[in-house]
């Protein structure tokens, strides 16, 4: 997307998932309590564009509904993505959107974790580690053209 030469110039991609419709009862009694479960996890990041291409993570299998699990008692989500060749570079862009996009829409009681799928990038290990930091991910979020990538992926609108 910024005119560099694609490290997977063909990339796969697989049919999306139908968004759930929304009902006038989803939002008919404030005083229900609803837990958060994969599905809406799903559904807040399937969206975000990959830095690299012109598809969504959804569409390119980099975040799939059956790797995302949520435990409401404990106040927890956990994210595991997949990018779509070993080498991406794209890799800890991906998860600081992935990140960012969660911080930004659930609520702050849940302690959020994404990590890569275990043996799908070379350097799993150091970006499950930036990703796991609080201080990089802080110090990543202040530098003003990082910050401008992670909210185009988020922000794209077709």
């Amino acid at each position: 997307m910024n005119g560099a030469p694609l490290q997977n110039a063909t990339p796969v991609i697989k049919e999306v998932a139908s968004h759930r419709e929304s009902r006038n009862t989803d939002w008919d009694d404030e005083q229900v309590y609803d837990e958060v479960d994969a599905r809406e996890v799903f559904d807040l990041i399937r969206d975000i564009k990959d830095p690299e291409h012109p598809h969504t993570l959804e569409e390119l299998s980099v975040v799939q509904e059956e790797l995302i699990t949520c435990n409401d008692t404990e106040n927890h989500i956990a994210v595991t993505f997949t990018p779509t060749i070993p080498h991406c570079s794209m890799a800890t862009l991906i998860g600081l959107s992935i990140r960012v996009k969660l911080l930004r829409s659930v609520s702050n009681r849940f302690k959020v974790d994404i990590r890569i799928t275990p043996g799908t990038h070379q350097s799993e290990d150091a970006i499950n580690k930036q990703l796991g930091d609080k201080e990089r991910v802080a110090a990543a979020l202040e530098n003003p053209q990082l910050l401008n990538m992670v909210n185009q992926c988020i922000y794209s609108v077709e």
